[in-house]
């Protein structure tokens, strides 16, 4: 249901747009959020949205450097990706929230916030 592109390779200090499709119901009452997944380590989270877009997180890492931001119109969500690292390199994920939904969510990322299900990644790779 969830559909990332816009991936691909750039030098460092280049930008990339990724967009998520999610072509499940009721797009706009969930949260979203962008993960990315070196290989050999863990995914982490990069960046988040509230349902409504008023409110977002960012990794410290990319403070600064990426937007979030979303469609509700298109069902889509966006990462807006400036001033590229060769660190930055990783598949990129998109995945809805689904702790909670709408007003029952108070924030758009924090602890014991979750999110899923995982489709398939967009590649991102920054050379120096």
């Amino acid at each position: 249901q969830l559909q990332a592109s816009g991936g691909g390779s750039v030098q460092a200090g280049g930008s990339l747009r990724l967009s998520c499709l999610d072509s499940g119901r009721a797009f706009m009452s969930y949260g979203m959020g962008w993960f990315r997944q070196a290989p050999g380590e863990d995914r982490d989270v990069v960046a988040a949205i509230s349902w409504s877009g008023s409110q977002t997180y960012y990794a410290d890492f990319v403070k600064g450097r990426f937007t979030i931001s979303r469609d509700n119109a298109k069902n889509t969500v966006y990462l807006q990706m400036n001033s590229l690292k060769p660190e930055d390199t990783a598949v990129y994920y998109c995945a809805r929230r689904k702790d909670c939904a709408g007003f029952g969510c108070s924030d758009a990322y924090g602890p014991g916030a979750k999110f899923g299900p995982w489709g398939w990644g967009t590649l991102v790779t920054v050379s120096s």
